[in-house]
């Protein structure tokens, strides 16, 4: 096993590390680890030696990282937790914070991050480790706790990934490998190639070294999912559209159709939508690294270094689906207080509706670069200086004509009935259709609506620091540390979408040849989920080529002007954010004997001032209308322009950590500190946008703010550690965090645009004395009839005699618009505290071995699923207990690693849209297992098999109720086949 769980002391920086392991500062990369014995053995010695909490994982051998993902890795780490996108580890939950709250560095340095959201701008700070292969990765540190000498930004954590350094490992390394990679979670599989080297050598007596890594992934992979959309949550008692029918006075649930209603005091949601989809995805990673080292004397080291990735994704989905118009319904429900439905149905009589058959394809790239300079220069036996720059930037977009998300639309109108059985995992559709029809008729599908979106986000940062190192030959402090550093952090995120709204059909089915279409099952696409081998499920959809279907519709209906380039970059939210920052540290590390036995401190402060300017692009309102009795409109120019708002903050942040080690085998440990972490983009961003609609009593509108406080976390951890063998220990450990600022709305009245106000001003009143009352159709027949002309537009007289038309605001004469403007600001706090369980044996000199580790995670801050649809909530994502199970055998050249990970369920978000209204994202308990086999066949040749997700494990989501199921998905194992060839 790879995992060095290890706690060492940071350095003034990541990048400052000293050679002697037994110093202050631990350097990992000097740790030779070959096979999985050695690596635990050297794990437990980094462990019990090291000064504070960073838990680490070091590559078993040159070249050799313990999974085929970083982030697969960092769950195996107690309080580490990973969410998974098709099958891989993509991002990390750290001690209950999820990937916004982690900061992660490469080499010590800041890293920029870009990722695409689907229907919407992205503004997330989170990384995506999806983006690295792990063979060009040496280790990485997972700093839980602060320390005024680490980049801040993370109140999970702070997550540095190591590359190689030459001058750091003398002579001449080189290792090539080989994988084929077979993907069982989609149909027709097909072996798909990685490759990857890495390269490594010093000349000049060790004065000058290069190091060369790179790397070739290419993957076919896919999943098949069952989902639902909700209405509500509703209160028993209401009456709203989209709820139950009530029960009426002196009747029964039989007279509403209904089998055990909610009652009061009870919440339920209603079936919105449900459909099926078939998933595939085309992946192509590549990575690259060159380092240059120049050492010319002993004293100076000067390092350049320029990382590159390149990751490719195309998505092809197809689904089918129904939509439910919560009029003729039969339904059945469990018990409450939270009700979840047992079986929901609707029958449409006479009006048939659409059984959907859509296409969606997702084509994004993602492209990071990083170009850095470090000079470290060590004047006298007792300095250290050092200065290290980079430039880094995060770029994510369409790699497709058609854009980075494109939807279209087709349908039978052939539905006469609809019903879905949610009693089982697997929620089963059962349809009737007119005309006595049992399957589907490709020559009665229409093409309905479409949408071309397109999304894009950069991030370029630009940073400078210095750190430096005095050293004491005497006394009980051993060194002082100190620096300062510079940050330039610039986002741009930006979303443009060309919608067509024929969803009732744009054109007759002959439009569609009916060849284009192909029939396929449902059932055999769910067959380990429970359910799906329901005799009542409807058992067919249809699949079409996806540029065919486009190109045809654009043929038939110019859907992207006839020319098939669909995506815009005429963006309809654009937004852009700088944020510079200035920090300085210092930091004092001692150590003396109390009774004999060591006691070590390292006590720090930093600071740090943040200017943040945030610019948007939004609507130029020119005037207002007065349109019906108590309902105006503003009226927007064709044109958009850019509104900017600044912001700016600034931290005090102490850290200390203690160890004391009252037994030669024993450690006891205890750290405090304060982090912060920033706000998202879409919080902070410069645009102020107001809504098209206003009354008499004003209007709405939002707004950004880059002045939002970052959150800020008081943080308590202690561990005690017991070393009883030579390669065993076992670990427990309690943290405790008390955050702050998270965010939440508050209204300011404002009166952008400074745009007239029709309920009001010279005019209005005369109206309101002319016609003696505040009614408002009164007064505005009265305006029509006596106002100038040109500050009114007549349409016409209504069946009621009343005139209609549009009354203009008049600007100096009517009074300013008032508009009630939503703003984040920083108004709520969260308490999280939980405990680390670890558990590292080996067998004597049998080879075999065990690691067992359990993290529990608490917090005051989870969802209350007894609330009303309309109430805003705030809780914190990703809470949830981990556990980890790796059972062992290293011995003479065999090496096996069987390895369980499991997270129970947890909150992954809220859905918030027209549809969804607050409904929680829960993710059910996952456990997945994965094995690692591989042989020395001699001391360059090495071949392995790697299995993930043997199992075939699936995943569920849900809301409220277990029954609210969201999305029920199945995909499969991966195994990889390789050779490995160390020169």
């Amino acid at each position: 096993m790879s995992l060095i769980l290890a706690a060492v002391t940071a350095s003034t920086a990541f990048a400052q590390e000293a050679n002697d392991a037994s110093s202050d500062d631990l350097d990992l990369e000097e740790i030779v680890v070959t096979g999985i014995r050695g690596s635990l053995k050297q794990a437990m010695d980094v462990k019990r030696d090291a000064r504070g909490i960073v838990d680490a994982i070091s590559a078993e051998d040159f070249g050799k990282f313990p999974d085929t993902n970083l982030a697969e890795s960092l769950q195996r780490i107690t309080g580490v937790s990973i969410d998974r996108v098709n099958g891989e580890g993509s991002k990390v939950t750290v001690r209950g914070f999820g990937p916004d709250f982690n900061l992660v560095t490469l080499n010590g340095r800041q890293m920029p991050t870009s990722g695409l959201e689907d229907t919407s701008a992205s503004s997330s700070r989170s990384f995506d480790f999806a983006n690295l292969a792990a063979e060009g990765i040496s280790g990485v540190q997972v700093y839980k706790t602060g320390r005024a000498s680490i980049p801040t930004g993370g109140i999970g954590s702070t997550i540095n990934i190591s590359t190689t350094r030459p001058l750091e490992s003398p002579g001449m390394k080189a290792t090539i490998g080989a994988k084929a990679v077979m993907d069982t979670s989609r149909e027709g599989t097909s072996v798909t190639p990685e490759i990857s080297g890495l390269y490594s050598n010093t000349f000049a007596e060790d004065k000058f070294g290069v190091a060369v890594s790179g790397s070739y992934q290419k993957r076919k992979l896919g999943y098949n999912q069952a989902s639902a959309g909700w209405r509500g949550a509703f209160e028993g008692t209401q009456n709203d559209w989209g709820t139950l029918p009530q029960i009426p006075d002196g009747g029964t649930e039989a007279d509403i159709n209904v089998t055990n209603r909610p009652g009061a005091g009870d919440y339920y949601s209603t079936t919105q939508n449900m459909a099926y989809s078939m998933t595939a995805v085309d992946r192509e990673r590549i990575n690259g690294q060159l380092t240059m080292q120049f050492r010319p004397v002993d004293t100076i080291t000067a390092t350049a270094d320029y990382t590159y990735s390149q990751n490719k994704i195309g998505t092809e989905r197809h689904d089918m689906s129904v939509w439910f118009n919560h009029g003729n319904t039969t339904s059945a429900w469990t018990d409450g207080p939270v009700a979840g439905p047992l079986l929901y149905s609707e029958d449409f009589g006479a009006s048939p509706s659409d059984l959907s058959f859509g296409g969606v394809e997702f084509a994004t790239k993602n492209e990071n670069k990083s170009l850095g300079f470090n000079v470290e220069w060590t004047p006298t036996d007792n300095f250290e200086l050092e200065l290290d720059y980079h430039n880094s930037s995060a770029e994510s977009g369409a790699d497709s004509p058609y854009g980075s998300n494109v939807a279209l639309g087709t349908a039978s109108f052939s539905l006469q009935s609809q019903s879905v059985d949610f009693s089982e995992d697997f929620p089963v559709l059962s349809i009737t259709q007119i005309d006595g029809l049992t399957g589907i008729d490709p020559s009665r599908i229409v093409s309905t609506g479409s949408s071309f979106r397109n999304s894009y986000m950069r991030t370029d940062i630009e940073q400078a620091q210095f750190n430096g190192s005095w050293h004491f030959d005497e006394g009980i402090v051993e060194s002082i540390d100190f620096g300062a550093s510079y940050t330039e952090n610039k986002v741009r995120s930006a979303y443009a979408n060309v919608q067509r709204d024929t969803w009732g059909g744009a054109g007759p089915a002959s439009d569609l040849p009916d060849d284009i279409f192909e029939v396929i099952s449902v059932a055999d696409k769910f067959d380990k989920l429970d359910g799906s081998d329901n005799a009542a499920l409807f058992n067919e959809w249809v699949i079409y080529d996806f540029e065919t279907m486009v190109g045809l519709i654009d043929d038939l209906y110019g859907v992207c002007g006839g020319n098939g380039q669909c995506a815009s970059t005429d963006w309809q939210v654009d937004r852009r954010t700088t944020e510079e920052s200035f920090a300085a540290y210092f930091q004092v590390n001692a150590s003396w004997e109390v009774s004999g036995n060591p006691l070590n401190i390292v006590a720090g402060l930093r600071y740090e001032d943040t200017d943040v300017t945030s610019r948007a692009l939004v609507p130029i309102a020119t005037g207002t209308q007065w349109v019906a009795a108590n309902e105006a409109v503003v009226v927007f120019s064709p044109e958009q322009d850019f509104t900017e708002l600044k912001g700016s903050y600034d931290n005090w942040l102490p850290s200390i950590d203690i160890d004391f080690s009252p037994l030669q085998d024993v450690i006891l440990r205890a750290s405090y500190s304060k982090t912060i972490a920033r706000p998202n983009y879409a919080d902070i961003q410069g645009g102020q946008t107001i809504n098209n609609i206003f009354r008499i009593g004003g209007g709405t509108g939002s707004q950004g703010n880059p002045g939002l406080l970052p959150f800020e976390s008081t943080n308590w951890d202690f561990s005690a550690e017991w070393y009883y063998d030579d390669a065993s220990y076992f670990a427990v450990g309690y943290f405790d965090k008390k955050v702050k600022n998270f965010i939440g709305t508050e209204t300011i009245t404002a009166t952008p645009f400074n745009l007239p106000n029709p309920f009001g001003g010279p005019r209005y009143n005369d109206a309101v004395a002319a016609v003696g009352s505040d009614d408002l159709v009164e007064i505005r027949n009265w305006i029509f009839a006596n106002a100038d002309p040109s500050t009114v537009e007549i349409t016409g007289v209504d069946s009621n005699g009343d005139t209609t038309g549009n009354i203009l605001g008049v600007a100096g004469e009517d009074p300013t618009l008032e508009f009630v403007v939503n703003v984040p600001s920083n108004q709520r706090s969260a308490k999280l505290n939980g405990w680390e369980f670890a558990l590292q044996h080996t067998f004597g000199d049998s080879g075999f071995g065990a690691i067992l580790n359990y993290t529990i995670v608490n917090g005051d801050v989870g969802f209350n699923d007894l609330t009303n649809w309309n109430q805003e909530q705030f809780a914190l994502f990703g809470l949830s207990d981990t556990a980890n199970v790796v059972g062992f055998y290293d011995k003479d050249g065999l090496q096996v690693r069987v390895a369980y990970n499991w997270r129970d369920k947890f909150l992954a978000g809220i859905i918030q849209g027209e549809y969804a209204q607050r409904h929680p994202n829960y993710v059910e308990a996952y456990g997945q297992f994965d094995v690692n086999v591989s042989y020395d066949v001699n001391d360059q040749v090495t071949v392995f098999l790697e299995g993930i997700n043997v199992t075939g494990a699936t995943q569920r989501n849900h809301g409220r109720s277990e029954n609210t199921v969201l999305w029920a998905t199945q995909a499969g194992a991966r195994y990889n086949v390789g050779v490995r060839y160390k020169f």
